[in-house]
């Protein structure tokens, strides 16, 4: 392999750019490699840490823009390299002509836009706590986006916030629905008469969606962030959201979405939802409370239906699968050749990945939550830290999937594997062809490394999303997936591929039979 490294000096590109190009130049024939950093002390040890830093990189600062290219040849490699910022040039030029103005500070932006009432933040995490202090002092609601802002600091905020009468959404926020108006990763729903709250991006968009499947809508989606029900947050942030939705008069229930409270904060929650006269639906990823104040569900699917059958005044029943015929058919036409093999999955979604762990493990036993299992059941949250250092989120770049599976191919790592199971998240934000991606990467997968095992999608979308969702079930028929809309029927329907004497429990039907 030759290995090529340019510089571009004083050109700084955003890293999600940087990273989406490098992602697709990749998948080049004869190319093994292609890095594309700005010379930032971080970025640079990163280099170090994977391998890739040459003589030449050394050489970058932080305003250079730097790639790296191993190929087959060297007149390939560098070929490769001028491609990389011939398109960066492309882009930029692009932007710059549709680009309005855009001013370059807090203060310059709030006098330009007076009547604003909400400030979104996405910046580094040690600077995002003082920059979301000021946005309060100067009366504006926070949606932050950003990660990696401390405990303490978050508490304070949200403290200032409900002392003005303000949202703090987040940290770590990805999703709401303010006024019909979806921030962050969003789908696009109808408005109804249900609202959400919700620490997590991926669980409200799951109940948002799966609402509109119903007929019904949100009134808002206030999301908190993930920390905000533990011990040293005390939920300040939820109950506030909670009360906003309980004066509502758009608001005829409320769909509460969490993992499980710190048990003190569990019982100020019950204690405050006594309070309320709106009925709360709630789902804690596998935590029931005790007492009456919430009508608990085990899933999110579950949760978004409750609350249809309250506004629509239809009794409920919790349902394993909404249409059990087409699973049977499923199951007949698979077969039962991955029977005692491994499930692998890899998720986008956090709060998805996490609940198809708890709905699985039951039935198939200990399930591993990284890629460094023993010929075991395991289950990934790509979004997690752990795989998201020097890259973007894989909602946004899903190709860091595809190079994980690719990976796990050549390694001998889907040699035992008896199913794939992934979600693809739709969205305002998300990747434009999720599906497409997966695709490519299946065939690669059956082309090149023979897998021939089957693959269950959990699909969140709606079809007014930018993607359209039929467009994407589509795509993923004709790659050979297995699609459902609830994340929870695609995990069980996973357990009775790789378990069939999970049949009996979740089909009513005798162990290992299919009618």
């Amino acid at each position: 392999m030759f290995c090529t490294t340019s510089i571009v000096t004083s050109s700084y590109y955003d890293s999600v750019v940087l990273m989406r190009v490098a992602s697709q130049l990749k998948k080049r024939q004869g190319v093994s490699e292609v890095a594309m950093f700005m010379g930032t002390e971080g970025n640079h040890a990163l280099l170090a840490q994977v391998g890739l830093t040459t003589p030449e990189s050394k050489e970058a600062g932080p305003q250079d823009l730097l790639i790296i290219v191993r190929a087959e040849s060297e007149e390939l490699a560098a070929a490769i390299a001028r491609e990389a910022a011939d398109e960066l040039i492309s882009r930029r030029q692009t932007e710059q002509s549709s680009q309005s103005y855009q001013p370059r500070t807090l203060d310059r932006a709030i006098g330009f836009l007076p009547g604003a009432s909400l400030a979104a933040i996405s910046i580094p995490g040690n600077y995002a706590a003082r920059t979301a202090a000021h946005c309060l002092e100067k009366g504006l609601n926070l949606f932050i986006f950003s990660d990696n802002v401390a405990v303490a600091d978050e508490a304070s905020l949200k403290r200032q916030a409900v002392e003005r009468g303000l949202l703090c959404m987040g940290p770590d926020c990805g999703t709401a629905y303010l006024n019909g108006v979806g921030l962050g990763f969003s789908n696009v729903v109808r408005r109804g008469r249900i609202g959400c709250v919700a620490a997590s991006g991926t669980g409200l968009q799951a109940v948002a969606c799966a609402l509109d499947r119903l007929g019904e809508g949100i009134s808002h989606g206030i999301g908190v962030g993930g920390r905000d029900l533990s011990l040293e947050v005390g939920g300040i942030m939820t109950t506030h959201a909670l009360a906003l939705l309980d004066r509502d008069p758009g608001t005829r229930v409320i769909v509460l979405l969490s993992k499980p409270p710190h048990p003190q904060v569990a019982q100020t929650l019950l204690d405050f939802c006594r309070t309320l006269t709106t009925p709360v639906v709630s789902c804690f990823q596998g935590a029931r409370l005790p007492g009456g104040q919430l009508l608990q569900t085990l899933t999110l699917e579950d949760a978004a239906h409750q609350a249809a059958c309250l506004v629509q005044e239809k009794p409920f029943t919790a349902r394993l699968f909404s249409q059990p015929d087409t699973v049977k058919a499923l199951l007949a036409n698979a077969g039962s050749g991955p029977a005692g093999k491994q499930l692998i999955g890899l998720f986008c979604g956090g709060t998805l990945a996490k609940e198809a762990q708890l709905l699985l493990t039951p039935l198939l036993g200990e399930i591993a939550t990284d890629l460094n299992r023993q010929n075991g059941h395991c289950l990934v949250d790509l979004g997690d830290d752990r795989y998201t250092v020097g890259r973007p989120h894989p909602m946004i770049a899903p190709e860091n999937r595809s190079e994980i599976l690719l990976e796990l191919a050549r390694s001998g790592g889907l040699n035992n594997c008896g199913a794939l199971l992934m979600d693809i998240v739709l969205g305002n934000g998300a990747h434009l062809d999720p599906a497409g991606e997966l695709a490519w990467s299946l065939a690669e997968l059956r082309g090149k490394h023979g897998f021939s095992g089957p693959v269950v999608v959990s699909l969140v979308g709606t079809e007014d999303d930018p993607q359209a969702l039929s467009n994407q079930q589509r795509t993923l028929h004709q790659a050979g997936a297995t699609v459902f809309l609830a994340n929870s029927e695609a995990a069980r329907y996973v357990a009775l591929l790789v378990a069939p004497a999970c049949r009996a429990l979740l089909l009513n039907e005798p162990d290992g039979e299919a009618s």
